[in-house]
Order: structure tokens, then sequence, then C-alpha cells
């Protein structure tokens, strides 16, 4: 077999994109303007700049070490094999899980739009279960046209999300976004600790290194250009969402806020037709999470390395861990609240980010990292961490202790298996 390196700038941008939006906009905007009221897109941009420096941290890094393992092969390097990054990558699978959890109940939400009103609860559920086990199928059959498809679905929404924003703020009442309104900065960086998740799916850009075919130069492109054009989206949706609705319009149908803000200027079509992008954004983000990050981290975890020949969807490798993947994304869709599920998908990745960036400060010298920046981007990183479980423990005790537990479960677990198994986690580079 030969290698196919046939990945450009446009579609490794597609890849975080496709992830980004998916998690942010569409699935917590309602939660985050609970959290910062008409202040969530200054949230937005605090949490865009953190995301840069994380962004900084992982171009470097991915230019000298361009591996399908991503994230994980950037912790080997730094710590090692052992438990420390057998137990980060089994945390990093679980963020993924916690993710596509958030995705597909985002989008059973919007999907229970279309249905008349009063319809069973019980729809969203359905719904949920439905496009989890859509993809599910895909990737056991190893359909290579959903990949393909990512490009053409990242384009539709994002188009979509332009022309609602250029829309919104068109038609929007300056006077609601008034400073005078804002709640307290602190509530505006609780915000932004929230809302840093939908941030959080620009890294799988690095777990495609190996089928680009200049990464030395795309990487860092697709990286900073992804996060810079998300950043811009978030804010212009931001300003046209409080333009044209309150906050406690908007709190009042949080679940699916944007479609609600589409409505005083583009009567009920509009409403649909921000309903029928959040599916487009929600399926997409699904699509390039379960085909770019929880299989890698699933196969690394069981075997200790790839195929020799990797390819973003290797579930072939594993195809129990599809359905244990699958499995535990439908529980948590189902039992789970969004905001919950939010506050654990985001800390479980912002711990792999600290430890990322830990783990770069060791390797200052292989990737000529400028040091101030990695050590800006970690101590962000300590910073949004710290404001999440400060916010978990004023508000949800059990969410924080259930992080405890998960983080204990997933070093505990990485022990065990090690113990029985005798697996290492392998490097793919020198």
């Amino acid at each position: 077999m030969t290698e196919n390196k046939s990945m450009g700038l446009y579609s490794a941008t597609s890849i975080g994109i496709g992830a980004m939006i998916g998690a942010g906009i569409f699935s917590i905007f309602g939660t985050a303007v609970q959290i910062s009221g008409n202040a969530v897109y200054i949230s937005f941009i605090i949490a865009g700049i953190v995301a840069l420096l994380n962004a900084y941290s992982y171009a470097k890094l991915a230019v000298r070490y361009h591996s399908a393992g991503g994230p994980v092969e950037f912790l080997l390097k730094g710590f090692g094999d052992g438990i420390l990054t057998g137990g980060l990558n089994l945390l990093l699978w679980v963020g993924y899980v916690f993710g596509l959890s958030l995705y597909a109940k985002s989008f059973s939400y919007y999907a229970v739009t279309f249905l008349p009103p009063g319809s069973a609860p019980i729809w969203a559920n359905v719904f949920a279960t439905a496009i989890v086990l859509f993809f599910t199928a895909i990737n056991f059959m190893g359909s290579k046209a959903v990949g393909k498809s990512e490009i053409y679905i990242v384009s539709i929404k994002v188009g979509i999300l332009l022309l609602f924003a250029a829309a919104g703020i068109l038609y929007m009442n300056p006077g609601s976004l008034t400073s005078s309104t804002w709640p307290s900065s602190k509530n505006v960086f609780f915000g932004a600790g929230m809302v840093f998740l939908a941030y959080q799916g620009f890294g799988l850009i690095t777990n495609a290194a190996e089928d680009m075919k200049s990464p030395e130069k795309t990487i860092p492109r697709a990286l900073y250009l992804s996060v810079a054009l998300v950043i811009f989206i978030y804010v212009a949706v931001s300003l046209a969402v409080l333009g044209n609705l309150s906050v406690p319009e908007i709190e009042s149908s949080k679940d699916y806020a944007l479609a609600a803000a589409a409505k005083p200027f583009l009567g009920d079509l509009g409403f649909k037709i921000m309903a029928f992008a959040a599916l487009f954004s929600t399926s997409s983000a699904i699509n390039a999470s379960l085909y770019g990050g929880a299989n890698v981290s699933y196969i690394l975890a069981k075997d200790g390395e790839l195929p020799e020949f990797f390819e973003r969807k290797v579930w072939h490798r594993s195809q129990e861990g599809l359905f244990v993947t699958s499995s535990l994304v439908i529980l948590c869709a189902n039992f789970l609240q969004l905001e919950g599920i939010g506050m654990l998908a985001s800390a479980s990745l912002i711990i792999n980010y600290i430890a990322v960036n830990i783990s770069h400060l060791r390797l200052l010298k292989e990737t000529g990292a400028k040091s101030y920046l990695i050590w800006a981007s970690l101590l962000s990183s300590l910073l949004f961490f710290g404001v999440l479980a400060y916010y978990e423990f004023v508000n949800s005790k059990l969410t924080l202790e259930l992080l405890v537990i998960i983080i204990l479960f997933c070093f505990s677990a990485e022990w065990i298996y090690r113990s029985l198994s005798g697996r290492a986690i392998k490097e793919r580079i020198d």
C-alpha cells in the first residue's frame, strides 16, 4: 500500500472548523448566555485568544513531530511512555466521548423543533440516539463518502452562519449590547471557560498530519486560519443573536437559541433554516470527532500503536472500540444534562492541553517555539480549568465529583491494563 498524501490547506482547515463550530455556537450558546449575559461575545474573544495560544503550541509540535497520533505523540516526546501518558490518552478519549454526547444532544434539540408543538420529550432522546447510530453504521462499513463530504458540510454551515450574522447585525438593536447591563467580570471569565469548549476541535488537524502534502506549511496555516475564522464567526453570530433577542428570551430558548434569534428578522423560514444549519453543524462535528479523534485515542489505548498506513478512519482495526465509544455516547446523551456534558468535555480536554503545554516546555530546543508563548498557553489553560472547577463547585458539585472520579478511573484503568497486558504506547516518529 502506498501513502496517499493528498490533504491540502482547505481540507485541513475544514477538519478544524467542522469540529469547532459544531461544538460551539449551536451546542452551548444558550448556556453561555446564562453565565455571561449580553457580554457573551467578550467571553468568546477571551476563549479564542487562549485557543490561539494553544494552536501555536500545537503547530510548533506538529511541525516537528507530524504524526497521526497528534497530541499523544507530543506527550510521548515530552514525558515518555508511562502511566501519565497512557492515562492522559485515555482521558482524551473520554473527552471525545463527552464531546460527541454534547453534539448528539444539541442535534436532538434542534431536530425536535421540526416536530409539531407538544410532541413527547422522548423524541429528543430518539434523535440523539439515531444520529449516533447513523455515524456508527457509516464507520462500521468503512465508507469514505462521509469523510469526503465534510468539506461540503463545513462550507454550507459556514455560509449559512455568515448570512445569518450579516442579516442579524443589519437588523440588530445596538442598545441591547450596552456594557451597563453586562454581568460581573467574574461571570464573563466563567463564560469564557465554558465557551472554550467551542474551540476544542482544532487539535484534530494534527491527527491528519501524515495525510498532508506539506505538513510543515499546512499544519500551522490550518491551525491559525481555522481558529481565527471561528473566532470571527462566533463573535459575529453572538452580536446577531444578542441584537435581536433579550437575554431572558435567549435563556428561555437556550437549547435552540440561534434558530429563535433568526425569527424576528427572517420569520418562521429563518427559524427553520438555522435549525437546519444546526443539524449540519452538529452532524459534521460528530463526523470529525468520531473519525479523527476518538478512534485514534481508543486504538492507542488498546494496542499502543496505530496502523502502519494510517488513515483517518481506522475503526477497522478495533471495531469493538467503535461500539464501546458509541454506546457510552448514547448513554451520556440520554442521561446527562447539556451543561454537565459540556463542562465534563471541556475539563477533560483542557487537562490534555495543560499536559501538552508542559510537555512542550521540555521540548523547546526541538521545536524552536518561543517559551513565553508556551508559558502563556499553559497558564491561561490552567486558569480556565480553575474557573470551570470553581464554577462547578459553586453550582454543581456532582459534576465536579464526577470529573474527579473519571480522572481517577482513567489513570487506574491505565495502570491495571498495563499490568495485565504489558502494553506500551509506542512513538511513531523519531
